[in-house]
């Protein structure tokens, strides 16, 4: 089965945006582009919303493992912590291949966050290699997962 690759970015990560988008297609990825189509300034919490809906949609039709998402800010940041407000969405900024590895195999991560001016166009590329080429190894790791939903249930004031 084909991977699907959501993608999105905000002005700070367009650039790295474009060449990940021509990079994975090549690599026969079917890619949809969330935007934006310019580099103008955008609010990036917009673009991440978006995206995560759509991953999250994807899971509720039994493809979660084959549709994952990657957001591009300038420095990863901010994207991920939009992102990660979004219950059933597992968002890791990777700033190495290692990290980006172990994201999806230890924390079954369905969301890459990448930093244009953190990592540049090289190693951003590598580190989406690795993230899409890496399985989530199961068993051991499912009970710590399934903790984080219920760590963002809403608390109660005393």
């Amino acid at each position: 089965m084909q991977r699907t690759v959501l993608i999105a970015s905000d002005h700070g990560g367009f650039a790295l945006k474009g060449a990940l988008v021509q990079a994975l297609r090549q690599a026969d990825c079917l890619v949809e582009d969330l935007g934006p189509d310019c580099t103008g300034s955008c609010d990036y919490p917009a673009f991440a919303d978006k995206l995560c809906k759509r991953v999250l949609e994807a899971g509720e039709d039994g493809q979660n493992g084959n549709v994952l998402g990657i957001l591009v800010c300038g420095t990863g940041l901010g994207m991920s912590m939009a992102a990660n407000r979004n219950p059933g969405i597992r968002a890791a900024v990777c700033t190495c291949e290692f990290m980006s590895r172990m994201a999806r195999a230890h924390n079954n991560a369905n969301v890459l966050c990448l930093g244009e001016r953190v990592v540049g166009q090289g190693l951003g590329l590598d580190i989406a290699r690795a993230f899409l080429a890496t399985g989530f190894e199961g068993a051991r790791h499912l009970r710590r997962i399934s903790q984080f939903d219920t760590l963002s249930a809403p608390l109660t004031k005393p």
